[in-house]
C-alpha cells in the first residue's frame, strides 16, 4: 500500500507541476497574443493544478494515518506511538512535507482568486496567472528535486562488501526489496517534540496562509505593471485578499508567541529569534501596505509607494521563506540545513530585481504620476505616510539586527557579529513608541488638510482619557517613567478608537432615532473597512499595554526547594513545594518528572501547579510550565534543572498583563474579519453603477 500512495502521491504532484508550467507558458502567450482562448487554457490548467495538489497531498496524509513506514517521509515525522491528531499534523513537520503543504494552499489561492475575480479583472488575468503559476511552478520543482516527500526505503545488497544498505531513493534501484516491516516501526523517528503543542501545530499553516497569501496581491500588481492598467483597479481587486493574509499571517505570530510561552520555558514570548523576525517583516511591510492603498483610492496619490510596498511585502515573504529552510539561520524554529538554498536565493532575488526593474520602467514613461498632491502636514494623508515610514524603519532595523550584520559580518570579516535581544531593546522601542502615536492620531485627522483647532477638539476626550490612565496608574504605584510613557501612547491609540465608535453610534442614534445596538450595528454594517480597523486597533492596543506589562514588570525568582518550605516571590504572592515524583512514563514514550507546588497570596491558597520536565528517548527534554493565568497576571513555574541533589530547583515569573496579547489577538482577529466581510448593499451599488456607465457608453 505504501509504493502504491507514493506512487499516486509524486504522479499527482509531477502533473500539477506540469499544469502549472502550462499555465505560465500559455499565459505569456495569451498576453501577447491579446488571445482570450489561450487565456482561458492557462487558467483551466492553473485550475487543475488544485485538485492535483489534494490528490498529492491526500496520499501522503494517508500514508502518515495508515503507518507507511516505507515512505521515508513517515518514518522520518512518526512512529508507532504517535497519537492520531498527531500524524495529521506531520504533514508540516518537516521540510518536504511543509513544502508539499506549502504548494497545496498556494494552488488553492491561486484557483479561488481566479474564481473569484475572473470575470471583473479579465484584462489583468494571463499576468496573474503568469506570476502566481510561476510562484507555484518554483515550489513544487523544489519538491519533485530536491526535498521529495515520498522517497521510499529500500533494502540494497552490496555483494564487494557483503553487506545490506539501507537507500531512500525515488525509483526502485536494481535488486531492491522492501525493509521488513518491524524493523522499519523500530527505526522510525517520530515528531519532534517542540512540535508537539497546539500552538505550534496551528501556527504553521497560519504563517503558510499568510505567506502565500500575499502572493494573490503581489501578482496583480506585476499585472497592472505589465498591461499599464495602473489605476486602482488591482487594489480593488485585492483588497480583501490582502486583508485575508494579513489575519493569517497575525495569528500565525501570536500563535508562534503563545507556543514559544507555553513550550521553550524561558517565561517570554518573543525571544527576536531570527524566524520570529523572519514572519514578522512582512507583516510590517504588509501593515504598511494595508495603510497606503486607502490613500490611493480616496485620492489616487502614493502610486509608486504601494508598487513598493506590495514588492518588498512578497520578497520579504520569499526572504522568510529562504532563510528559515535554507540553513542560512540556526534557530530552534527553522529547518535543518538544505540543498534548496542556492535555488530559493536565486528566485527570491531574480523575482524581486524583475520586479523592481518593471516598477522603474512604468515610472520613468510617467504612467506613475500622482492624481493630487499633498503638502500639508496635518492630513491623514501625511498621517498615514508618516506610518508606513514607522512600519518600514521598523523592517529596516529588525532586518539588520536579525540577518544583515551577522551576513556582512560573515562574509567580510570572516566572524558573525550577532545583535541581540539588547539591540532590538534600543532600537525598536522608540519606533513602536511613534506608530501608536499615529495610531491615535491618523484616524481623526481629514483627508486634505485638518486645522489644529480641529484636530484638538477631536482628541481632547481621548487626551483626558490618556490623563485619567496615569493618574490611576500612578497613585497605584506605577512610576517608571517607560512605563508611562509607553501606556500614554498606547493607550491613546484605544481611547480613540472607541472614542470615534462611540461618536458613530450616538451620531446615528439622534439622525435616526436608533438603539444604541441598532446604530452600532448599522454603522458595523455599512462600513465595514473604517469601524473594523477601529476594532483592529483596540486589539493592538491590548497588546501593547501587554507587552509593555510583561516586559516592564516582569519579575523573576529561582531557588532550591525541599518539600514543605515556601518561597516567597513578587507581587505578594508565595509559593509551596508539595511534592516530587521522577521517572512516570506516558503512553507516547515520554519519560516525566513532575513538581507539585501550591500558589499562596495573601495567606489564601490560590490553586496547585504541576510544573513538569518532559524526557523523550531520543534525547531531547521539554521544560514545561506550570501556569496559574488570571488578567492580572501569570504566575508561570518552571522545575529547572541544576544538578542539585539537595532538593529541587524552580525558577518563578510573574508577568503582569501579560494575557492581554492573546486576549489582543482575540479583537484583532475579530475587527480583520469585520473588515474584511463583503458588504452586499456596497456590492449591490457598485454594480448598479457599472452597469449605469456600461448604458450611458453603449448610448453616446
Amino acid at each position: 500500500m505504501g509504493i502504491a500512495l507514493a506512487d499516486i502521491g509524486l504522479a499527482a504532484l509531477f502533473l500539477a507541476f506540469a499544469a502549472a508550467i502550462y499555465a505560465v507558458i500559455v499565459s505569456i502567450l495569451a498576453a501577447q497574443k491579446h488571445s482570450d482562448a489561450m487565456t482561458i487554457s492557462a487558467r483551466n490548467a492553473a485550475l487543475a493544478s488544485f485538485p492535483l495538489m489534494i490528490v498529492s497531498v491526500g496520499a501522503l496524509w494517508i500514508a502518515l494515518l495508515t503507518e507507511q513506514y516505507q515512505i521515508n517521509y513517515v518514518r522520518s515525522t512518526t512512529d508507532p506511538l504517535t497519537p492520531t491528531f498527531y500524524r495529521v499534523t506531520a504533514l508540516w513537520g518537516s521540510q518536504e512535507g511543509s513544502l508539499l503543504f506549502w504548494s497545496l494552499i498556494m494552488a488553492g489561492f491561486v484557483a479561488a482568486a481566479l474564481v473569484i475575480n475572473w470575470k471583473r479583472e479579465r484584462r489583468l488575468m494571463p499576468y496573474v496567472i503568469a506570476y502566481s503559476m510561476a510562484t507555484l511552478a518554483f515550489f513544487l520543482g523544489l519538491s519533485l528535486i530536491y526535498e521529495n516527500p515520498f522517497e521510499r526505503v529500500w533494502l540494497v545488497n552490496n555483494p564487494e562488501q557483503g553487506t545490506t544498505e539501507v537507500v531512500d531513493t525515488l525509483l526502485i534501484p536494481p535488486d531492491a526489496r522492501p525493509p521488513d516491516a518491524d524493523r522499519l516501526q523500530a527505526n522510525a523517528r517520530g515528531l519532534n517534540p517542540l512540535l508537539r503543542h497546539f500552538g505550534m501545530i496551528i501556527h504553521p499553516p497560519m504563517l503558510y496562509l499568510g505567506f502565500v497569501g500575499f502572493t494573490i496581491p503581489f501578482a496583480f500588481a506585476m499585472a497592472a505593471l505589465a498591461s499599464g492598467d495602473l489605476s486602482a483597479n488591482w487594489i480593488k481587486a485585492t483588497r480583501r485578499w490582502t486583508l485575508v493574509a494579513w489575519l493569517f499571517l497575525s495569528l500565525g505570530l501570536i500563535l508562534g508567541g503563545r507556543w514559544a510561552y507555553d513550550v521553550l520555558g524561558w517565561g517570554g514570548y518573543w525571544g527576536w529569534d531570527p524566524v520570529e523576525n523572519a514572519a514578522f517583516l512582512p507583516w510590517l511591510i504588509g501593515t504598511a501596505f494595508l495603510h497606503s492603498v486607502m490613500i490611493q483610492e480616496k485620492r489616487g496619490m502614493l502610486k509608486v509607494w504601494n508598487m513598493v510596498l506590495i514588492i518588498f511585502t512578497f520578497s520579504a515573504v520569499m526572504f522568510g521563506t529562504f532563510a528559515t529552510r535554507s540553513g542560512l539561520i540556526e534557530s530552534v524554529h527553522s529547518f535543518a540545513r538544505s540543498e534548496i538554498g542556492l535555488p530559493m536565493f536565486v528566485f527570491w532575488s531574480g523575482i524581486t530585481l524583475v520586479s523592481v526593474v518593471m516598477l522603474i520602467w512604468r515610472w520613468s514613461q510617467g504612467r506613475l504620476r500622482e492624481e493630487h498632491h499633498n503638502t500639508r502636514l496635518l492630513s491623514r494623508e501625511s498621517m498615514f505616510v508618516l506610518n508606513n515610514v514607522i512600519f518600514v524603519l521598523l523592517a529596516l532595523a529588525i532586518f539588520w539586527g536579525s540577518f544583515g550584520a551577522p551576513i556582512l559580518s560573515e562574509l567580510l570579516a570572516d566572524t558573525e557579529i550577532t545583535l541581540g535581544t539588547a539591540y532590538f531593546m534600543q532600537v525598536t522601542p522608540p519606533l513602536f513608541l511613534a506608530m501608536y502615536i499615529l495610531m491615535g492620531v491618523a484616524p481623526v485627522t481629514a483627508w486634505g488638510a485638518t486645522h489644529v483647532a480641529r484636530l484638538g477638539r477631536a482628541l481632547l476626550i481621548p487626551a483626558i482619557g490618556v490623563i485619567a490612565l496615569l493618574a490611576f496608574l500612578i497613585i497605584t504605584g506605577t512610576t517608571q517613567p517607560a512605563a508611562l510613557i509607553g501606556y500614554s501612547a498606547v493607550s491613546l491609540a484605544g481611547f480613540v478608537a472607541v472614542y470615534e465608535i462611540f461618536r458613530g453610534t450616538t451620531a446615528r442614534m439622534r439622525a435616526r432615532n436608533e438603539s444604541a445596538l441598532q446604530a452600532a450595528i448599522a454603522l458595523f454594517t455599512r462600513s465595514r473597512r473604517r469601524y473594523g480597523g477601529y476594532i483592529v486597533h483596540l486589539g493592538i492596543t491590548l497588546i501593547g499595554i501587554g507587552v509593555i506589562g510583561s516586559t516592564v514588570f516582569q519579575e523573576q525568582r529561582e531557588r532550591t526547594l525541599d518539600i514543605g518550605e515556601v518561597m516567597p516571590v513578587a507581587y505578594g504572592y508565595e509559593m509551596r513545594f508539595d511534592g516530587y515524583a521522577s521517572g512516570l512514563f506516558a503512553d507516547d514514550g515520554r519519560v516525566m518528572d513532575i513538581a507539585e507546588v501550591t500558589v499562596i497570596r495573601a495567606g489564601r491558597e490560590l490553586g496547585t501547579l504541576r510544573p513538569r520536565i518532559d524526557r523523550f528517548p531520543d534525547g531531547m527534554n521539554m521544560t514545561i510550565a506550570g501556569a496559574r493565568s488570571t488578567l492580572e497576571n501569570d504566575f508561570y513555574v518552571l522545575l529547572w534543572p541544576t544538578g542539585d541533589t539537595t532538593g529541587i530547583t524552580f525558577r518563578v515569573y510573574v508577568n503582569p498583563l501579560v494575557n492581554l496579547i492573546w486576549w489582543g489577538g482575540l479583537v484583532l482577529i475579530a475587527g480583520t474579519m469585520i473588515s474584511a466581510w463583503p458588504n452586499e448593499a456596497a456590492a449591490v451599488r457598485v454594480r448598479e453603477r457599472a452597469a449605469i456607465g456600461a448604458q450611458m457608453r453603449a448610448t453616446s
